[in-house]
């Protein structure tokens, strides 16, 4: 894993009246790592993941990628720069094919919509990359289609490839297991395994199984505040974590 930060936070904060629902947050990413975040219902996670990714702005602080600042850039701009965004719920067109809903991605990101379209080279490269991106997702057999028809796991596997489509150098993933039985979640933990030698990954996760055999570096999070962050064993092995997240204490198990 190279040493190099792709993505950085100072201080980002974000309130929403009285309430801060990201404090102070100190948060970095290194090149080709998956970075975790944890942290119970409320803690800010999502928060976090809007404003990387461009959705909302912060209050305060500030969040660089490849160390330019993103302030002030729409949703757009900040996914052209390479910062590719996955949703909590499923974000696909079900009356559209798999490979349709893949291409649809590809030419939003490659400069156009459907009534623009003159070159039919252009519209070959739209459909080659978004193909290419199916088969990175092992869904090439799913490619003609509906999306209604595919699986709960396949839709989500094919939103990690229409993500994929729009060319992202760092990709946020919001849940991308939620959901999901042990089979297909077992699927898209080896996916998304597979994708870090070409992407960095951010992922929010639940299933902690998953997030130990993927995660680099894991960081936890509680009202809104980064309460440790560190490679994987420090963080299964912290105390700190153990108390206040996991709530491992036996009066709880028994309880």
């Amino acid at each position: 894993m190279q040493d190099k930060t792709i993505l950085a936070t100072h201080g980002l904060t974000r309130r929403f009246g009285g309430l801060v629902a990201v404090n102070e947050v100190d948060f970095d990413v290194a090149s080709n790592e998956i970075h975790a975040i944890l942290g119970p219902n409320g803690a800010g996670k999502s928060t976090l993941i809007n404003l990387l990714s461009g959705e909302i702005p912060p209050s305060e602080g500030e969040v660089l990628y490849r160390g330019q600042s993103i302030q002030g850039k729409s949703m757009r701009q900040i996914a052209r720069m390479g910062i590719g965004r996955s949703h909590q719920k499923t974000n696909i067109f079900p009356r559209l094919s798999c490979l349709q809903n893949c291409e649809l991605a590809a030419r939003i990101h490659m400069g156009g919509v459907f009534g623009s379209w003159r070159s039919r080279l252009r519209a070959h490269a739209v459909s080659e990359r978004a193909m290419e991106m199916l088969e990175t997702c092992r869904l090439t057999h799913r490619a003609y289609i509906p999306a209604a028809a595919m699986s709960y796991g396949e839709q989500r596997q094919l939103q990690i490839a229409m993500v994929l489509a729009t060319a992202p150098s760092l990709m946020l993933l919001d849940e991308p297991m939620a959901g999901m039985g042990r089979e297909e979640t077992a699927q898209v933990t080896e996916l998304l395994a597979s994708l870090t030698d070409r992407y960095t990954l951010v992922l929010i996760e639940h299933d902690m199984d998953s997030v130990f055999r993927l995660a680099d570096r894991i960081t936890v999070m509680v009202d809104g505040s980064v309460l440790e962050s560190g490679p994987t064993e420090q963080i299964r092995t912290s105390e700190k974590v153990r108390d206040v997240y996991l709530g491992r204490h036996d009066e709880e198990v028994t309880a």
